[in-house]
């Protein structure tokens, strides 16, 4: 029928289930069954969204929120759900719109806004940023956002260096103190430390206030719709959007979350409404996880389903609260790590940025 269904009921499964990254680093992406492959997994999900090609910033970057063992990896497109995973064995797994605030503090109290983390300054890809994004910092999906005037941060998890281009950048030890000031981005990123690069006036800000001995502190709060998330050392997040069900009821709140473009009403259509290969993640008020993967695009075998339709396919299985990740051709699924979806693009299985990957402890 084209629908494939993973179940995990915490309280009796005794292994783990978390997001990783595809090359185990932002830059970059491969299929699922060799993400799978190489995590030794019993199963395994595709993940969110994210960016495809240079145009549009870092290509592997994770389009909105993506927290890895504690560590916030991507920032949020603020209003749209993610699904959040409080530890590693999936026990309390909760569906929510998710937000957040990052900033930097220089030494005698100067604070600026941290626009981004791990990713190519100026190229906001489902846009819902902060700080003069143009042309809206609101969600919207499958459209890049721009700022000329931006402040970013990398940790090991991008890789050894970090994107190179005009601007400045200050790389940090794992205290926050300043090792050396940069007069153009593109340096190594230190071992256990960070990199902060600032193209406009960001830049203008690290040759301010992050010279050599300099300490600058960070600061990311992260919130749901139900308050504060302050997320622990096994703590994971994959974004997605729009949300499918509330409490065991349909609600698809596009037009909040960036699907619906008021300038072209054929995109909600083309994405929405018309049926599409789908990734659906949601859970059970019994606190069990429900992860589907619904095949498309492929007349006699299965044609995939719309919003409305994948909302109805969760609360049939059960889920009271339910997301969408990213679909299309990035929807796959593999039992250990053998892929049992059929892709739908003509080129094969799609390499995919992040996955949720089922474990034995």
């Amino acid at each position: 029928m084209g629908r494939h269904v993973l179940e995990v009921d915490p309280a009796r499964y005794g292994g783990t289930v978390t997001p990783a990254l595809a090359t185990d680093v932002v830059p970059g992406r491969e299929p699922l069954s060799a993400l799978a492959t190489r995590r030794g997994a019993l199963g395994s999900l595709n993940g969110g969204y994210f960016v495809i090609g240079a145009a549009n910033g870092t290509d592997g970057d994770l389009a909105g929120s993506s927290l890895l063992q504690g560590e916030l990896v991507s920032e949020a497109v603020d209003g749209r759900t993610s699904l959040v995973l409080p530890d590693r064995s999936g026990e309390g797994a909760f569906v929510s719109v998710l937000s957040d605030r990052l900033a930097i503090t220089a030494t005698g109290g100067t604070r600026r806004e941290l626009d981004g983390l791990n990713r190519v300054p100026g190229l906001i890809r489902g846009c819902g940023g902060s700080g003069g994004d143009v042309p809206t910092e609101r969600p919207k999906h499958d459209f890049t956002c721009t700022d000329d005037s931006e402040l970013i941060r990398y940790s090991a998890i991008f890789g050894p260096a970090t994107p190179s281009g005009p601007g400045a950048e200050a790389a940090l030890d794992g205290e926050g103190n300043v090792l050396e000031l940069r007069d153009a981005r593109g340096g190594p990123i230190p071992f256990g430390g960070s990199v902060l690069a600032g193209t406009g006036d960001a830049a203008d800000w690290l040759r301010a206030h992050a010279r050599p001995g300099a300490r600058l502190t960070i600061a990311a709060e992260l919130s749901t719709e139900s308050g504060p998330l302050v997320p622990g050392p096994e703590a994971g997040v994959i974004n997605g959007g729009p949300r499918l069900l509330r409490d065991g009821r349909t609600d698809i709140p596009a037009y909040a979350e960036g699907f619906q473009w008021p300038e072209n009403p054929e995109f909600f259509y083309r994405f929405g409404l018309r049926r599409n290969p789908r990734t659906l993640a949601g859970v059970a008020a019994d606190g069990r996880l429900v992860l589907v993967a619904v095949d498309g695009r492929r007349p006699g075998h299965s044609v995939g389903a719309s919003f409305e339709e994948s909302a109805r396919i969760m609360r049939a299985l059960g889920a009271a609260d339910a997301v969408n990740l990213d679909g299309g051709g990035s929807t796959a699924m593999t039992v250990g790590s053998a892929l049992v979806t059929r892709p739908s693009d003509a080129t094969g299985e799609r390499p995919i940025a992040d996955g949720l990957v089922l474990t034995g402890r």
